[in-house]
């Protein structure tokens, strides 16, 4: 249970990051081909990291209770972390234009997928033990 735990808090950022790539390369594909505008448009995703700042601790953060939430059969506890999150970025994403609020949202579902995913995991292997 804790390497599912660990698997889920460390290496969800990466997932996250694999996404966030691939949404960038589907973005550029949908362009005509003019590599100037390309990367204009292409880049809100990774552009919109310096907007959200310390992105990569919340995100383990996230990871950590939504694992521990999804384990302990508690759908609040995922509830008032994802609340606590929202509310918390509110002033940065309202602030911007950029890639910001889709960045939040795509990496947000990302990695509590993951760690619900790992939770699952981790809880289908307890029953089976």
């Amino acid at each position: 249970m804790a390497a599912l735990a660990a698997v889920a808090v460390l290496t969800g950022g990466r997932v996250v990051l694999a996404v966030f790539r691939r949404a960038e390369r589907s973005r550029a594909a949908e362009l005509p081909h003019d590599p100037e505008a390309a990367e204009q448009t292409v880049a809100p995703l990774t552009r919109a990291a310096a907007t959200l700042r310390g992105g990569e601790w919340i995100g383990m953060l996230e990871r950590l209770a939504v694992f521990a939430a999804v384990l302990a059969g508690s759908p609040e506890s995922l509830a008032v972390a994802m609340v606590l999150k929202g509310f918390a970025r509110y002033p940065e994403l309202k602030a911007t234009s950029t890639g910001a609020a889709e960045r939040f949202i795509i990496g947000t579902f990302v990695s509590v997928l993951f760690a619900c995913a790992c939770a699952g995991l981790a809880a289908w292997l307890i029953r089976l033990f």
